[in-house]
């Protein structure tokens, strides 16, 4: 078989080399780039003769693959799958196998990280020592104590409310499928707004789940709460949140992922909107996790060919 790698996983390339060398081994061929391709006529050059697409957020549409007559099966080293045309691939029986779990680590210490920096203003009053200002009788917050609601609980999800309890935090979840864990305090979504000093989004996008938190909903905030988004930009109305920033409505919001990948443009509504932190959807992005997320792609490669 032919198997594609479309783009860099964000690995050494000697560790790349082996762990894709039982390809060769075993009598297949692969291709790797280390560019990453956006235009979909150049992306089809590289792919058109695949058997087995590898990619990470590469967006492939249905355009792409429909032109990939030889195309069996996608391993995408990212757990949302949301950037491949997902219709196409059942319509086609193409299955398409995630990475799911690799980046539980890293997506939750940088939830905590955007909720520390909105509670103890820390890129703010990095500026303010560089002005030559001390903290202007700044005093920031507490997790201890706080009332930290869950959207989600998925693998990353449930280690958020590991981790919130350990901070001395009162955790409330919301999500759609109930589980039966005695831990996790259940509570409706509307109940989870209304009463949660930090709400953390933690659920994947689908139809279902897009707009998921409207402006509806993000009214029934308290004023003095924050939101946090490290799973999908469209899951948040980002237009109304930003909107309820400026108006007060909201205390902060810290936001790691967008409608978009980034480069964002430069007009989107929560450029300037007061008290927010803004990273170019890193929350994934740790060597470990990196190297994980590559290891389980190309295991997944591995039993498909099996």
């Amino acid at each position: 078989m032919n198997i594609v790698l479309t783009e860099p996983l964000g690995i050494n390339e000697n560790y790349l080399l082996e762990l894709s060398d039982f390809i060769k081994k075993e009598g297949h061929s692969f291709t790797y780039y280390n560019t990453k391709e956006t235009n979909d006529e150049l992306l089809l050059k590289r792919v058109e003769n695949a058997d087995i697409i590898m990619l990470a957020n590469q967006t492939l549409s249905r355009y792409v693959l429909s032109n990939c007559k030889n195309l069996k099966m996608i391993s995408t080293a990212f757990t949302g799958i949301d950037h491949i045309d997902t219709e196409y691939c059942k319509e086609h029986n193409i299955p398409i196998l995630n990475a799911s779990g690799y980046s539980t680590t890293a997506v939750c210490e940088l939830t905590f990280g955007l909720i520390i920096d909105l509670y103890r203003k820390i890129t703010e009053l990095d500026k303010a020592v560089r002005n030559g200002e001390t903290r202007n009788n700044f005093s920031g917050l507490e997790l201890s104590g706080k009332t930290l609601g869950v959207i989600g609980t998925g693998k990353i999800g449930r280690r958020v409310i590991e981790i919130g309890k350990a901070f001395g935090c009162k955790v409330i979840a919301y999500n759609r499928t109930k589980h039966n864990e005695d831990e996790i305090n259940y509570v409706s979504l509307d109940t989870l707004m209304k009463e949660s000093d930090i709400v953390t989004l933690h659920v994947p996008l689908t139809s279902e789940t897009e707009n998921l938190i409207n402006e509806e909903k993000l009214l029934l905030m308290k004023e003095n709460a924050v939101i946090i988004n490290t799973a999908r930009g469209k899951v948040i109305d980002n237009k109304a949140l930003a909107k309820l920033l400026k108006e007060g409505k909201i205390a902060g919001a810290g936001i790691d992922v967008f409608e978009t990948e980034p480069p964002i443009e430069k007009n989107h509504p929560l450029f300037d909107a007061p008290n927010t932190v803004l990273t170019p959807h890193i929350g994934f992005a740790t060597k470990e996790a990196l190297d994980v997320r590559a290891e389980i792609a190309f295991d997944n490669v591995r039993n498909f060919l099996k």
